[in-house]
Order: C-alpha cells, then structure tokens, then sequence
C-alpha cells in the first residue's frame, strides 16, 4: 500500500497509475474512459427508447455490429456518425466540451 500512501485525490491516482497529461499511456487511458463514457450512454439511451440494437441501426443507416462494437467500447467512432445516432435514432441533442 506504500504506493498510494500519498494519494490525496483521484487526479493522483490516475496520474500515478497512467502518467501525466500527455504521456502515451495517459492519452491512452483518456482516450479509452471518453470510449466507455459513450458507450454506456448509447446503451443507456438505446434501452430507455426501448429499441434494439438493429432497430437502432436500421433508424440511422448503421449496422447492428457497428452499434454492438460502440456499445461494447471497441468501435472508433466518427462525430457526425455519433450526431447521427443520438440524434437521428434517440432524439436526443449532443453537446460538446474542449477542454
């Protein structure tokens, strides 16, 4: 536990685990939770419109492995296919935030 004996805060710990900003283990870790953080929220809003996978894909001209390989964290995903989908297929507006 000597490790995380000085871990005040969850920054820390993710620097100390994946690196600082702008390392590649840390791009890496960044660019996999945004992954996950899409894919729970297409899950999400896919089931409380209650439509299937392939109901989905059908509403926004994708494939139902292409809405499975998102939902499962594994696809690269373009915006405006993103945009399509929440949009198009959900109803539902998409922000975004640079920081």
């Amino acid at each position: 536990m000597k490790k995380y004996d000085n871990i005040k805060n969850f920054d820390q710990l993710i620097e100390l685990e994946h690196g600082k900003l702008g390392t590649e283990s840390r791009n890496k870790y960044e660019e996999n939770s945004q992954m996950f953080i899409i894919s729970e929220m297409l899950k999400e809003a896919r089931k409380n419109a209650n439509l299937t996978q392939e109901q989905l894909a059908q509403k926004t001209g994708t494939k139902k492995s292409y809405i499975s390989k998102i939902e499962n964290g594994k696809g690269n995903i373009q915006i405006s296919t993103l945009i399509r989908i929440f949009e198009l297929g959900l109803n539902k507006k998409i922000g975004l935030t640079f920081l």
